[in-house]
Order: structure tokens, then C-alpha cells, then sequence
């Protein structure tokens, strides 16, 4: 990675970080004489009291602490992937109901394990296109849409920043997403190349050890995932992003480890 992206990264990083962990501090300052704030209303639970103050902090705060880390992930990724990639957030054009069938079609033959999903399912599906598609007008708003200028490929990406996903839902985030496909690919009515992924934050399997979410295999293709390291050297656009982005995290994430002391001293002091 050149000196100056790999500059820009961890700014990025340690800028999110420290932000995060400042909003943190303000939010469990401001309710500290709140007796229905989130840490106070574990504390006046007699049952977890008895358990010390560690597994009341920690048990009060992790919920709420992995709903907006996982945020601040997601807007950490947007932002770097700025430097490589234009981020657009908004799709609009007409779906076709061929385009939905077809869609449908594809997801009992992955339920039914009649067929395994292969990227080529969707890819070369065309269908007749009437004279009128006023009717068929949709648009479609998303967080992690790239575009990468030099090789004309546009990316729509499902991240889950937790790591995890629920595998209730890997089939209606498949839709989603080809939706997403065939609407872009009716406005953009070129040869540009879309691709879409399913992405995590981490590997919750542990990175270097294959990922085998098997509900979400069922609906997902090997080349539509992006797990943990993938998602983190893609959005840098270089084989060396994720292990810069965990670099500076070890040294930023200072910031929170302090916030949280300071927390602790304000509520159990």
C-alpha cells in the first residue's frame, strides 16, 4: 500500500474511533442521575447486583454498545472506501415482474436444494422490455453502493457489521439485493459489470479459518461473500487494507478502553 493511502486509513480510523468513543462518555455522562438510564436500571436489578459491578457494567452496556459499534464500522467503511471508490447511495429505474419472478424462481431452487447459487443465475437474465415501464418504476436506497471508475463495476453490498446474520433472513437479503441488481442494471442499460456481496465485519469463526454460515451458503454463492479480512481489503482496494485498518484500531481503540474507565468511575465510584 502507498505511504499516502495507507496515511489517509488510519486517520480515518483513529478520526471514527475517538468520535465514537467521545459520544460514548456523553451519552452515560448525561444519564448518570437517571434512574431509568441503561447502566442505572441494571444497577437497581437486586438479582444482578449480587454479581458485582464488572458483570453489571458489562451486561448493561453490551447491547447497546454492539448495536452502534457496528455503525461506526459501516461508516468507517464507507469513508475509506471513498479514497478508491465513488460511494453512492440511492437507485432508481423500473423491475420488471419477469425480473422478479425469475428472482423468485432462483430462491426455491436454492430452498429446495435443486441448485447450488452461482453469480451466473442472474447475471446474463434478460427479458423483453415493454415500450411503457412507468408502472414499474421502483427505487431502492442503500447504504454500501461503489463504484469503481477505472474498470466500470459497480458493487452493492450487504454488510453486516456484527459479524453475524441472522439466518432467518439470508433468504430476504438475497432478494434484496437482487432487486438491487436488476434495477440498477435497468438504469444503467450498458456494458459495466455489477456485482453484489454479502459482507461481515469480522469472521466470527476467526479470521484465517473458513467461514460456513451454512443457511446463508444456501442463498449465497462462494464469490458473493466478503468475510471479515475480504470486506476490509476490499473497501481499501489493496491486499494490505484489513491488516492497516487493525493496526491503527489496536492503538485507537484506546480511546474507548479510557472512555469506559471513566464511565465506571462516574457510576460505581
Amino acid at each position: 500500500m502507498i505511504n499516502e493511502k495507507e496515511t489517509i486509513i488510519r486517520e480515518i480510523v483513529d478520526t471514527h474511533i475517538r468520535q465514537f468513543a467521545g459520544v460514548l462518555e456523553t451519552r452515560y455522562s448525561l444519564e448518570v442521575t437517571d434512574p431509568l438510564g441503561v447502566i442505572n436500571s441494571k444497577k437497581n436489578n437486586a438479582f444482578m447486583s449480587q454479581l458485582g459491578e464488572e458483570f453489571m457494567f458489562y451486561s448493561a452496556f453490551v447491547r447497546s454498545f454492539d448495536s452502534s459499534f457496528g455503525k461506526v464500522l459501516e461508516n468507517m467503511g464507507n469513508a475509506i472506501a471513498k479514497i478508491s471508490y465513488t460511494v453512492r447511495g440511492r437507485i432508481e429505474s423500473y423491475l420488471l415482474p419477469q425480473q422478479t419472478q425469475h428472482i423468485d424462481y432462483l430462491m426455491t431452487a436454492y430452498e429446495k436444494r435443486d441448485a447450488k447459487p452461482k453469480v451466473e443465475d442472474y447475471l446474463n437474465f434478460n427479458c423483453l422490455v415493454p415500450s411503457n415501464i412507468t408502472s414499474f418504476i421502483t427505487a431502492h436506497e442503500t447504504d454500501n453502493y461503489f463504484y469503481d471508475e477505472e474498470k466500470h463495476c459497480h458493487y452493492l453490498i450487504e454488510l453486516k457489521a456484527g459479524g453475524d446474520l441472522d439466518n432467518k433472513k439470508a433468504k430476504s437479503e438475497k432478494i434484496a439485493l437482487l432487486n438491487e441488481f436488476f434495477i440498477l442494471k435497468n438504469f444503467l442499460q450498458n456494458k459495466d459489470t455489477i456485482r453484489i456481496y454479502f459482507a461481515t465485519a469480522y469472521n466470527k469463526f476467526g479470521e484465517g479459518i473458513p467461514w460456513k454460515q451454512e443457511r446463508v451458503q444456501t442463498f449465497f454463492a462462494g464469490e458473493e461473500l466478503l468475510i471479515g479480512r475480504d470486506y476490509w481489503n476490499f473497501v481499501c482496494n489493496d491486499p494490505e487494507g484489513y491488516n492497516v485498518i487493525f493496526d491503527q484500531y489496536r492503538c485507537s481503540s484506546a480511546y474507548i478502553k479510557n472512555a469506559l474507565d471513566r464511565i465506571k468511575q462516574l457510576y460505581f465510584s
